[in-house]
């Protein structure tokens, strides 16, 4: 299996954005901007990788329907965690928030194992 730069790249913007989340749940009473702001940065990243997954040849053995599902999936999570927190007026949507940062992280080493083969 190969991990490239793309997974790299996903694992430290997922990380960050964990440990960000993490210290907002620590630290305030209500959703952190900093916190809405690790999401948009984890979207920008898998709308980057979409892209790129777009337009970059395809191996052999090609990457099919599971490989979008996963990138569909991935990206519609910030979404719904964004949400979550600014309806939910408490700490605990941070945590919320915090949980998408390793699932992105997880989903992103599923969508290398898948397009590397």
């Amino acid at each position: 299996m190969i991990l490239d730069g793309w997974f790299y790249a996903g694992a430290v913007i997922g990380i960050l954005s964990a440990i960000i989340c993490i210290a907002a749940t620590i630290f305030r009473d209500h959703p952190a901007d900093s916190s809405i702001l690790s999401l948009a940065a984890i979207e920008l990243y898998l709308g980057v990788y979409a892209i790129y997954a777009l337009v970059s040849p395809v191996p052999i053995n090609g990457p099919g329907w599971e490989f979008w599902g996963y990138i569909i999936t991935a990206m519609l999570l910030p979404p719904i965690a964004f949400f979550w927190g600014i309806t939910d007026k408490t700490r605990w949507s941070n945590l919320v928030m915090a949980a998408i940062g390793p699932t992105i992280l997880v989903m992103i080493h599923r969508l290398q194992v898948i397009w590397h083969g």
